[in-house]
C-alpha cells in the first residue's frame, strides 16, 4: 500500500510538471499577449474616460477651484501669521459674504436688467438684418431660439450635467465643495496618488505636481484680477457715459473675462449693442469703453501675470478653446486654459528630466 500511495504520489507530480493546454512556452507569443494586453488596456482606459468625462471636469474644476482658495490663503499668510485653516476659513467666508452681499443689493437690479438684456439684444440683431437685407446682403429670419440653437451648437454638446439650470447650480455646489475639500489638505491627496506610483517615480511627481500648483495658482489670481479690472471698470464707465443696464454689463464683461480671447470678443458685442441701443453716441462710448477696458487688461496684467506663469500663445489658446468647447461643451471651453497650462507643465518637467542634469542648467542659464 505504501509503494502504491508513493507511485500515485509520484505520478501526481509527473502530471503537474506537464505543460496544460492553456500553458503557453513560446517567449515570443507570450510578449506579443503581454503587449495585447496593454494596448486593450489603454484602449478601455481611453473609453471609461470618454464615457466619464464629465465627471472628470467636474473633478479637474474642484482642483482648479481649490487652487484659487489655496492662494488666497497663501497671499493672506503673508499678513496674517495664523494657522493655515483659519486664514481658509477667512478666505471662505469672505467669498461665501461676497455671493451673499451680490444676491441681496445687486441681485434685483441684475435681474430686472437681465430681463431687459434680451429685448435690447434682439431688437439690435434685427436692425442690424434688417440693414444688411436693405444693402443686398439676402433675407435673414431671426429669433431668440434660433440663435440659442446656433450658439449651443458652436459650443458643442452640453450634457445633462450642466445643460440645465438646475443641473448647472448642482455642478457649481459640487465644485465649490470639492474644491473647499482639496484646499483644507491638499499634501493628502498628493501623497495619495504618489502612494500609487513606483518608488523611483514619486520624486519626480512631487516635482511636477509642485510646479502644477504654482503654475495654476499664478494663473487663477492673474484671471481673477483681470476679472475685476474688468468687470469694475466697465460697470463704472457704463454708469458714468449712461449706458444701459451698466451693472449687468460689469456682471458679464467680468464672468466672460474667465475665458481668455472669446470671453472678450462675446462681452465686447453685448457691450456694444446694448450701448447703441441707447443712441449713436452712446454705442461708440460703448465703444470705446471696450477697447480701453481690453487695453488696459491686455498691455497690464496679461503681461504682468505672464511673467510669473506659463507663457501661453493666444493662438495656442483659442485653439484649445475651439476643440474642447466641441468635444465637451461649455465646461470644456471654460477649462480649456489651465488644462493646457498643465499640459506644459508636464511637458516642460519631462524634457528637463529627458535633457539631464547638465543640459538642464545650461538650458536654464541666460
Amino acid at each position: 500500500m505504501a509503494a502504491t500511495s508513493e507511485e500515485a504520489v509520484a505520478q501526481a507530480k509527473a502530471q503537474d510538471a506537464a505543460p496544460g493546454p492553456t500553458e503557453i512556452r513560446s517567449q515570443l507569443v507570450r510578449t506579443e499577449l503581454l503587449k495585447a494586453g496593454v494596448w486593450l488596456g489603454v484602449a478601455l482606459l481611453i473609453g471609461v474616460c470618454i464615457v466619464l468625462i464629465q465627471p472628470i471636469l467636474l473633478i479637474f474644476a474642484g482642483i482648479v477651484m481649490a487652487s484659487m482658495l489655496d492662494g488666497g490663503t497663501r497671499l493672506l499668510g503673508r499678513i496674517l501669521p495664523i494657522a493655515r485653516g483659519w486664514r481658509l476659513l477667512i478666505v471662505c467666508l469672505s467669498l461665501v459674504a461676497f455671493l451673499i452681499w451680490t444676491v441681496m443689493f445687486a441681485g434685483s437690479q441684475i435681474a430686472d436688467q437681465a430681463a431687459a438684456l434680451q429685448t435690447v439684444v434682439m431688437g439690435q440683431v434685427e436692425r442690424i438684418a434688417a440693414w444688411a437685407s436693405e444693402h443686398g446682403m439676402g433675407e435673414f429670419q431671426l429669433d431668440t431660439k434660433t440663435i440659442t440653437d446656433n450658439m449651443a451648437g458652436t459650443f458643442g454638446r452640453v450634457t445633462a450635467a450642466v445643460g440645465t439650470v438646475l443641473g448647472g447650480l448642482t455642478s457649481l455646489v459640487m465644485i465649490l465643495v470639492l474644491g473647499v475639500f482639496i484646499a483644507i489638505e491638499p499634501r493628502l491627496y498628493e501623497r495619495g496618488v504618489a502612494w500609487m506610483l513606483p518608488i523611483k517615480a514619486r520624486e519626480n511627481f512631487y516635482i511636477t505636481t509642485a510646479r502644477m500648483g504654482f503654475t495654476l495658482r499664478r494663473l487663477m489670481a492673474g484671471r481673477l484680477l483681470g476679472m475685476a479690472v474688468e468687470g469694475v471698470g466697465t460697470w463704472l464707465a457704463c454708469m458714468a457715459v449712461g449706458i444701459p443696464m451698466a451693472a449687468l454689463m460689469g456682471l458679464l464683461t467680468g464672468l466672460l473675462a474667465f475665458i481668455p480671447n472669446i470671453g472678450a470678443i462675446v462681452s465686447g458685442v453685448l457691450l456694444v449693442l446694448v450701448g447703441f441701443s441707447a443712441g449713436t453716441d452712446t454705442g461708440l462710448w460703448a465703444i470705446a469703453i471696450y477697447f480701453i477696458v481690453q487695453t488696459v487688461d491686455g498691455y497690464l496684467i496679461v503681461p504682468m501675470v505672464a511673467k510669473q506663469t506659463v507663457d501661453l500663445a493666444p493662438a495656442l489658446v483659442l485653439g484649445a478653446q475651439i476643440l474642447f468647447g466641441a468635444l465637451l461643451g461649455i465646461m470644456g471651453l471654460f477649462l480649456a486654459d489651465p488644462i493646457v497650462a498643465m499640459i506644459k507643465v508636464a511637458l516642460e518637467r519631462e524634457a528637463e528630466r529627458n535633457a539631464g542634469p547638465g543640459q538642464s542648467k545650461a538650458a536654464a542659464s541666460p
